[in-house]
């Protein structure tokens, strides 16, 4: 779905990605909104160097493409929508830069703009990274819904770059309000994180997994994955896909039961994938293994792979929403051979096994608990 939002700019059409008629969220919200009419009503000189972090899906880049900004974001999907979006608006390519969480960040910020994220932890290593690029001039704003900035959002802003404040609220989004203290002495980054995973989970108990910031369950094994590595079919299909891989456990697991497979982790967030790749090498997995990051299984030739193993995600940052999910689920059927298998872990309530039946014609319990089903539907001929 597209939709137009009004700026002091002009209007801008914005969508999502992928474009979805029966998508309802929008691509821009009331905190987007907000900080464009504070930019323009306080005259904010938006020279130098421009940095929007963690736009979601290109809004602010879009409204303020002559300004020529720099985009910085972990989501492959909302840097697919900033392009689209801005090419929409007929910005000339190359007007906004658009680089990833894992890119070298800028040498010089003159207007820091933030976009607030679902995770502290990205927040924090991200405004870590920029910092030294912060000088006494820099103009510091950042935005977010209310329900999104709590106390811990502030101190991170204080104790990272300088003495912060919040706006008033406005149709329930919030300004935040820094001032970079040049002899304000920064912590150390404490991203990526490693840890040494428990016993009890198959063929990687034990063994290391690297986290970069952002990561879900950075800091230790969430309880899904454990079940289904405590589940994992055995040793038997050449290609495999980690699908939705975040910090790479689970395909990890795999190459150290069965060198002889082929793993492909894809993920969406850049940081996840960085962070797969990590976990892959820090356990020194002889197999050969590749890592995408990508709108899932998009761009993997049909009837290629034999296995894919998915613990899809529900939400779409603060909006619950299975769609995700559902084209994670088409994409393996187009992409699984003959016969393959396609095993999700999901909580119980998400009734995904009434999607797997529409998509693949069947779906079978694998396992279970009280919290947690483990399902596995077959690609028929």
């Amino acid at each position: 779905m597209s939709d137009r939002m009004t700026t002091p700019w002009g209007e801008v059409e914005l969508s999502r990605f992928p474009e979805d008629p029966r998508d309802r969220l929008r691509a821009w919200d009331a905190s987007d909104a907000y900080l464009l009419r504070h930019l323009a009503a306080e005259n904010v000189p938006l020279t130098g160097a421009v940095v929007v972090l963690g736009d979601r899906w290109g809004a602010l880049v879009t409204a303020l493409a002559e300004h020529r900004p720099t985009q910085i974001t972990d989501s492959f999907l909302g840097q697919e929508a900033s392009r689209a979006n801005l090419a929409r608006a007929g910005v000339e390519p190359g007007a906004v830069q658009l680089l990833t969480t894992q890119d070298e960040p800028p040498e010089r910020i003159d207007v820091l703009l933030v976009r607030v994220p679902k995770s502290l932890a990205l927040l924090e290593d991200q405004l870590l990274r920029l910092a030294p690029a912060v000088h006494p001039g820099t103009v510091v704003i950042g935005t977010g819904m209310v329900k999104e900035i709590h106390t811990s959002t502030l101190q991170l802003f204080e104790r990272i770059l300088g003495p912060t404040r919040t706006s008033l609220a406005r149709q329930k989004a919030r300004l935040i309000f820094c001032a970079p203290d040049p002899a304000l002495r920064r912590p150390a980054n404490p991203w990526p994180y490693r840890y040494d995973l428990p016993a009890g989970v198959g063929a990687i108990s034990g063994r290391p997994v690297v986290n970069h910031a952002g990561v879900f369950c950075a800091d230790r094994l969430d309880i899904g994955t454990r079940f289904l590595l405590q589940h994992l079919p055995g040793p038997g299909p050449a290609r495999v896909v980690d699908l939705g891989c975040g910090n790479g456990v689970v395909g990890t697991a795999v190459a150290l039961a069965d060198p002889a497979a082929e793993v492909l982790f894809v993920d969406e967030s850049f940081q996840a994938v960085a962070a797969a790749e990590a976990t892959y090498k820090a356990n020194g997995v002889p197999g050969h293994a590749e890592f995408r990051v990508g709108d899932g299984l998009t761009g993997v030739a049909p009837d290629s792979v034999d296995l894919v193993l998915n613990n899809p995600p529900f939400h779409s940052h603060q909006a619950t929403t299975d769609a995700t999910a559902r084209r994670m689920f088409t994409g393996a059927r187009r992409a699984l051979r003959a016969g393959g298998e396609l095993w999700v872990i999901g909580n119980r309530h998400l009734g995904y096994h009434i999607t797997l039946k529409r998509v693949f014609g069947n779906c079978e319990l694998v396992a279970s608990d009280a919290k947690f089903v483990l399902l596995k539907a077959v690609r028929k001929a």
